[in-house]
């Protein structure tokens, strides 16, 4: 009878918390806007296959570079127009919202995992383990992020998935030193100290005890390093570093159309806005996360 007092009463407060979070969150009109806008582009990547009117790869020879249905000399059958191979630039569009979120989940994957171990490691046991690892991730950081990432593709090749790897390395820092930060913080507080004379060793410690309460900023910091690594990845690809054509992403369409700025601005203006409007969206995401999840800039 106590245990499932407990689970009601556990299953309360998380309702409760849940609620409050999403209070909070939804005071930022902005952020209410970038999360219906990116649940809007998961369910395109979703259902790419069924969206798309054409073949992403498709060349249609009889309809080089035409323009938007809208404008003169443009056909319904291309609503956005096709590129100076003849395939359908809204089809592209559609299926490089996958490449997008497949490369953003992957980087934030990879470096959110090796930025926590890392960052715990050196907030817990500190010393001269902290320092040697701290240095480490100084150097990282004291390159430009994308002329680090494009060193890594050079010395690993040109891809996407080289590419996802280099954007990964060079992000960990921030989840490092964001993580060794908390640790810190909170590896000092009576609930750990409570916890270890009770005989909990220090791999319970660092992942049971004190890491669950150091995932609010991280979890912001997810959310922006996502919309920092779809724009990385693009310029990768924009560079001719990342993904390889005829790939539908929409760095590598930027690349393909930069000789037609001039005589055919769609092939390049609805790529380019595709990604504006994808980064900010997941950065309005990000700041409705960190009014909701810090207690300090919570509104009564």
């Amino acid at each position: 009878m106590t245990d499932m007092t407990t689970k009601i009463s556990d299953s309360a407060i998380r309702r409760q918390m849940l609620k409050e979070f999403w209070f909070y969150f939804s005071q930022n009109r902005g952020a209410v806007i970038g999360l219906v806008f990116f649940v809007l582009l998961v369910l395109t990547a979703i259902f790419a296959p069924l969206l798309a009117p054409h073949d992403p790869s498709q060349q249609y020879r009889d309809a080089f570079l035409l323009p938007p249905a809208w404008e003169e000399n443009g056909r319904a059958a291309f609503l956005l127009g096709t590129d100076a191979v003849g395939r359908d630039v809204l089809s592209r569009l559609i299926y490089g919202s996958q490449y997008s979120l497949f490369i953003g989940i992957v980087v934030v994957s990879i470096a959110l995992f090796g930025g926590i171990l890392i960052g715990l490691v050196a907030g817990f046991f500190g010393g001269w383990v902290d320092t040697v690892i701290m240095r480490v991730m100084d150097v990282i950081l004291a390159f430009p992020s994308l002329l680090l990432a494009l060193v890594l593709v050079a010395i690993l090749g040109p891809g996407l998935t080289n590419a996802m790897i280099a954007i990964a390395i060079v992000y960990q820092p921030h989840f490092a030193r964001l993580t060794r930060a908390a640790v810190m913080g909170e590896k000092e507080r009576e609930y750990v100290s409570a916890a270890r004379v009770a005989g909990a060793g220090n791999l319970r410690l660092m992942f049971k005890t004190i890491l669950p309460n150091c995932l609010a900023p991280l979890i912001v910091q997810a959310t922006l390093s996502f919309s920092s690594a779809v724009l990385d990845s693009a310029a990768l690809g924009f560079l001719g570093m990342g993904a390889q054509p005829p790939t539908p992403e929409w760095g590598t369409m930027l690349a393909e159309a930069r000789e037609f700025i001039q005589s055919a601005w769609w092939v390049v203006t609805f790529p380019g806005l595709a990604i504006l409007l994808t980064v900010l969206a997941i950065n309005l995401m990000g700041d409705g996360l960190r009014d909701a999840l810090d207690p300090k800039l919570k509104r009564s």
